[in-house]
């Protein structure tokens, strides 16, 4: 823990929330003393008063060790970019448009990159009254099923959940490009361009 990155981390935090240390330190059931020296670097906060601290200023716990908030501004706006974050555990399935700090069943999670669908292993889109029907052959047994397939634009996405012993189906828009994303529970992540030609 850096003292000096933590207590500069605190104070921009109360300052932009327009609080008085007085006032932080009595929302902690702190003296005002201990929020000035934590603010100098001149010692850290209790391990007691982190979690504490951290869900006052509507944090993660470790963003606060860390003491500093990262902003990825390359990856605002591209829903092409998201990133999924799957619980092996119970399948919960959490997107996010930069890298984030995701847990689930006491689980930290990395987000799953999706590897580029083979020849045999991409779904099939085909055209059917101006929408596209996506479907696939994949197994779909409780042991080996496709859990969920997205379509990422670059300002829209559209997940669909799918469940084991149904066919894996998803209809989208007319749209003409983008990308298509599905997980598999036992072969992980893929992803396929989407290029559709338009109707002469």
């Amino acid at each position: 823990m850096d003292p000096v990155r933590i207590g500069a981390l605190i104070r921009s935090l109360r300052t932009e929330r327009h609080l008085t240390q007085k006032q932080l330190a009595e929302a902690l059931h702190v003296s005002d003393k201990a929020v000035s020296k934590w603010e100098r670097g001149n010692g850290c906060p209790d391990l007691s008063l982190l979690s504490a601290l951290a869900d006052f200023f509507g944090m993660d716990m470790q963003i606060l060790l860390s003491g500093e908030i990262t902003t990825h501004e390359s990856e605002k706006g591209n829903m092409k970019k998201l990133k999924f974050y799957v619980c092996g555990k119970c399948g919960n399935i959490v997107t996010a448009t930069s890298e984030a700090s995701v847990s689930c069943c006491g689980i930290r999670l990395s987000p799953i990159e999706p590897k580029q669908a083979e020849e045999g292993e991409r779904l099939s889109v085909e055209d059917v009254g101006g929408e596209l029907y996506v479907t696939t052959d994949h197994s779909m047994t409780k042991e080996h099923y496709i859990s969920f397939a997205a379509y990422l634009s670059d300002s829209t996405v559209t997940v669909c959940k799918q469940y084991p012993e149904w066919n894996m189906q998803m209809t989208l828009p007319p749209v003409r490009s983008g990308r298509l994303v599905w997980y598999c529970t036992k072969c992980g992540m893929f992803r396929q361009e989407l290029r559709i030609p338009k109707k002469q």
